[in-house]
């Protein structure tokens, strides 16, 4: 009998601190009846996270801290970019040379802007004409306006650097500045040219050489080659007295240094040659003219 009572002293003794250990390991909150508080815990499956949700402002910036690592994703507090939007297909920027008020706007239009490789040149120039008077502004303005109306009936958005022809400028750094801001796939400036050499005549097409960066590389190159052989399909003639075979390299031209996007500049041909200056001045010259560069262009776009 009394060893029937002592092993049940013995049960009831380890029952006992069995109770006690498991209320030890459960802590107060159970030993209440209370829930336990729910633990969110980071990537760190050992640290509770302490870090806000990231700002939904694109402004927002990150803060630092010595006592724990943020788990802000590093993308949340980038700010916005300020570069050039891409090139997209169908847009075009025609950048008709110089303008009608520069004549009378001389000390503006003479005033020093950046031409690119470390250099200056004037804001822009009056450009040249033709014996009889007919002047450069007057054509570019009157063919960018052709070939705008071409590449527009032909789902093409054109961007013209300037709106008319009877203001001032812009200068050459703006009017490159315009192309790049664009998104433009390609950019084309048109002049006439105004060489005094005897025998001067024909088309030629000037590019950056050598290119600063991708665009005024390859893109470019080929951007001028298609405008040529569109040219000399239209019927009009190489230069006889610039570049070779209708091309030009150049490293001095302030909008082709300067650009962004695939540029060239066309020399549409020579004002002070009496035959070739007689196509340039007639609605039917610069129609021909139109037609070659817009199709040149379309032949680029693919």
């Amino acid at each position: 009998m009394g060893a029937v009572l002592r092993r049940h002293a013995t049960a009831l003794a380890a029952a006992g601190a069995l109770a006690a250990a498991m209320s030890a390991c459960a802590g107060p909150a159970a030993q209440s009846g209370q829930a336990l508080p729910v633990v969110t815990t980071s990537s760190s499956p050992s640290t509770p996270s302490t870090t806000p949700p990231p700002s939904s402002s694109p402004s927002a910036e990150p803060t630092s801290s010595s006592a724990a690592p943020t788990t802000v994703p590093p993308t949340a507090s980038a700010k916005p970019t300020t570069q050039n939007p891409p090139a997209t297909g169908r847009v075009v920027v025609i950048d008709p040379g110089h303008n009608g008020g520069n004549s009378t706007h001389t000390a503006e239009i003479n005033r020093a802007v950046p031409a690119g490789r470390g250099r200056t040149k004037p804001c822009n120039t009056t450009g040249t004409a033709t014996q009889t008077g007919y002047p450069e502004h007057a054509f570019t303005w009157d063919v960018a306006q052709r070939v705008r109306d071409l590449l527009t009936a032909r789902g093409v958005k054109v961007i013209m650097t300037r709106k008319d022809n009877a203001g001032v400028g812009p200068c050459v750094d703006k009017r490159a500045a315009i192309g790049n801001e664009s998104g433009a796939a390609a950019v084309v400036s048109l002049h006439a040219d105004g060489s005094t050499a005897a025998g001067a005549h024909g088309f030629h097409l000037a590019y950056s050489s050598p290119p600063l960066n991708a665009a005024q590389g390859e893109p470019s190159l080929r951007l001028a080659r298609t405008l040529r052989d569109k040219m000399v399909a239209g019927g009009l003639a190489t230069s006889t007295y610039a570049g070779t075979d209708g091309l030009s390299p150049r490293d001095d031209l302030a909008g082709l240094n300067l650009t962004e996007r695939p540029t060239v500049l066309v020399e549409c041909g020579n004002m002070r040659d009496t035959a070739e200056a007689a196509v340039l001045a007639s609605p039917a010259g610069r129609q021909r003219y139109a037609d070659a560069i817009a199709n040149g262009i379309l032949g680029f776009l693919g």
